[in-house]
């Protein structure tokens, strides 16, 4: 078993039974923590938006944390909302096409029947 170092941030905390689900700074699945005996020393009280340093390793095909190591607590408090109702995406303004849109000429005018009196000739 293979452990690397990484980075995260805890989502999901729950601080009596000292566990936690964690996101990962290579984007990959979620990595769970639970107290365990491979500790090397005391684990910290993880809440959402703490960020973190610790050891994952996989374990029958479950990202598994341990060690952790709060860098810095209440790094991104609000991200566990942001996750859950994303903002909605502002619409793209395109410059180009702005510009384009500006200078098109409507043509329907031009090819409309002149509306007006009719000159009668007798």
């Amino acid at each position: 078993m293979t452990k690397q170092n990484m980075f995260g941030v805890v989502l999901w905390s729950d601080t009596d039974a000292q566990k936690a689900v964690i996101w990962c700074e290579d984007q990959g699945e979620l990595a769970f923590y639970t107290p365990g005996d491979t500790s090397i020393h005391d684990a910290p009280a993880l809440d959402a938006g703490d960020l973190i340093r610790f050891d994952l390793s996989v374990q029958e095909n479950m990202r598994k944390a341990s060690n952790p190591q709060l860098l810095m607590q209440s790094h991104s408090p609000n991200l566990p909302e942001t996750l859950r109702n994303p903002p909605k995406p502002q619409r793209a303004t395109n410059p180009a096409r702005e510009a384009i849109s500006r200078k098109v000429i409507e043509l329907a005018h031009y090819f409309e029947p002149k509306r007006g009196p009719m000159a009668v000739t007798g």
